[in-house]
């Protein structure tokens, strides 16, 4: 969930979280910021990287850029000299996952000392999910850089109820398309510390805990029946996370590239029912094709060891790694997608978007390196800034998946 308030509609549940549907609700909390997570979106740890060229502090996030004290321009001693910005956007939501309805967002991004000019900004906030099929839910977020960028410290909690519908595991249960209805209920937290070591990387422990609940909510003809229905489940894991990101602004990244890698161990021994292992790699490039023109690249992986409850899996669709699928439709062991999205600044604060990709679920074992079935992603979205300060936009997309259309909004770009 870094800032990133990510609020994609279609799944209004992030996984990159390994309590899927209940990190998502962490992520859009988050106004997104890669991730990042990347950040694992998220909601401000996605809107957390959302978007201005013109607002770049100077120093890049993560990389500290060394210059002589003589090159630094008064107008470069201006542009660091940031003042805090509250995000507010009520986002509607018409979701195939979670239904109709809104996502309040409030966010403050803020430098954490007036005296530090290399630390990126700071960003907190909550958001909120109400929709017609009974969802309820709420959330909040850190994203602290303190100390010249030398100590990050996130923390992300959630709690409430999402109804949504389960497909079953793998490929085929996806393409049969059969539902069962569920209604998830529980609460998560997770916090991590981030050290900076070396050559731009930052490494360093996280702890998630959370308590779910599952039920079935309606009749349904589908043939997958998930052993964690009716069961009060408790989920313990020690991680760890290594990031580097040379982007000169996360909340709109222009140029430079961001590289994320979490692995989360769920076990008994920690007090969890379950002992399974999460593996997320995220790695994103930017690149200036003008001055108003930007090409960003992103490729996630996913696996997942163990035994896992069913939303412990990799799911597609949700964190935004490829727009226009349902989430909870395809998801097994592991997951691949990859997406290139060309952004363009307009003039009065708008701009535009077009984004392509494609990815793979796969269920592991001899046929984890086998192409099985390609699932293709693509479409366009317009942006508005809602922060001049630091760049931050206000997102919507429509995406055509495999299946079905989808239409999403968020705060922060999509990666």
């Amino acid at each position: 969930m870094k800032p990133g308030v990510s609020r994609q509609t279609q799944n209004n549940a992030s996984t990159q979280k390994l309590l899927v549907l209940w990190v998502a609700l962490a992520a859009c909390v988050v106004l997104t910021s890669t991730t990042s997570g990347q950040q694992q979106p998220s909601v401000i740890e996605k809107a957390t990287k959302g978007a201005g060229d013109s607002q770049q502090p100077g120093i890049p996030s993560g990389e500290t850029e060394k210059r002589p004290e003589t090159q630094i321009t008064s107008r470069d001693k201006k542009k660091s000299d940031k003042k805090s910005s509250w995000i507010v956007a009520p986002l509607p939501i018409s979701s195939p996952a979670v239904g109709t309805g809104i996502v309040p967002v409030l966010g403050y991004i803020f430098p954490f000392s007036k005296n530090d000019t290399v630390s990126p900004p700071s960003v907190i906030g909550m958001a909120g999910l109400v929709t017609n099929n009974g969802s309820r839910s709420f959330g909040a977020y850190s994203d602290l850089f303190m100390k010249e960028d030398t100590f990050r410290i996130t923390a992300v909690y959630a709690r409430g109820n999402l109804n949504y519908d389960l497909y079953g595991i793998g490929l085929i249960a996806g393409n049969e398309g059969r539902k069962l209805p569920l209604k998830q209920t529980g609460q998560v937290f997770r916090g991590e510390l981030l050290r900076r070591v070396a050559w731009g990387f930052f490494l360093g422990a996280r702890f998630w805990t959370g308590s779910s609940e599952i039920l079935r909510n309606g009749t349904s003809d589908a043939s997958y029946i998930p052993p964690d229905i009716g069961l009060q489940t408790e989920l313990r894991a020690l991680g760890l996370r290594v990031n580097r990101d040379t982007t000169p602004n996360r909340f709109y990244p222009t140029r430079g590239m961001s590289l994320n890698f979490t692995s989360d161990f769920f076990s008994q021994d920690l007090g969890s029912k379950y002992s399974f292992q999460a593996y997320r790699f995220t790695f994103n490039k930017y690149g200036s094709l003008s001055k108003k023109q930007v090409l960003a690249y992103n490729l996630f992986v996913c696996g997942t060891g163990g035994k896992p409850p069913f939303y412990g899996n990799c799911i597609y669709g949700t964190n935004n790694e490829l727009r226009g699928y349902t989430a909870g439709r395809y998801l097994d062991r592991y997951m691949y997608a990859t997406q290139l999205e060309y952004r363009l600044t307009l003039p009065k604060r708008f701009g535009v978007v077009a984004f392509a990709g494609i990815g793979e679920v796969l269920p592991g074992g001899s046929q984890l390196l086998r192409i099985r079935e390609i699932l293709p992603g693509g479409g366009a979205g317009a942006r508005f800034q809602l922060s001049k300060p630091y760049g931050v936009n206000l997102r919507a997309d429509v995406a055509r998946g495999k299946d079905t259309w989808t239409w999403s909004m968020g705060v922060g770009e999509a990666f």
